[in-house]
């Protein structure tokens, strides 16, 4: 036995509308007299016969926020920022940035300000260029002695 030898008799031929009236399929196709939906191409969507349609059954839902800008800001806490001190000592040299944590890889590209949050504690003295801060992250960063310059 070979794969090419074994044949299916599963479907069946299927029957050729239009072709005479013999054929129990002819004429009209099955299709009726005139109207919408004897013609071609035309197909009633979510018709059902007069019914009130599913779409309209079913209550509204929810909403499209067109509000996007919350998506632009990167939240970063102070011990995220603190790690990253403690892993690459050369970021202390200049002022702690967006650009400059793009550049080392530690905020997406896609993020377009920042915002700095107090969560977690200061060990080093920085200076920080954020578009916003939190009031914690304020204090701890002015208490060590570091500088904060909000950008507009």
């Amino acid at each position: 036995m070979k794969l090419n030898f074994l044949s299916s008799k599963n479907s069946k031929s299927k029957k050729r509308l239009g072709r005479g009236i013999g054929s129990t399929k002819g004429k009209t196709s099955g299709r009726g007299h005139k109207g919408q939906k004897s013609r071609s191409g035309v197909a009633i969507k979510s018709f059902e016969g007069g019914q009130m349609p599913l779409y309209r059954r079913l209550p509204k839902r929810g909403f499209k926020s067109t509000n996007n800008k919350k998506k632009e800001i990167a939240l970063i806490n102070i011990s995220k920022l603190q790690d990253i001190i403690s892993k690459e000592k050369s970021i202390l040299n200049n002022k702690i940035n967006l650009i400059n944590l793009k550049k080392i890889k530690k905020i997406n590209n896609k993020y377009k300000k920042l915002k700095l949050l107090g969560s977690g504690d200061v060990k080093d003295k920085f200076d920080v260029e954020v578009n916003f801060i939190s009031k914690s992250a304020k204090e701890k960063i002015e208490k060590f002695g570091g500088k904060i310059t909000l950008i507009k």
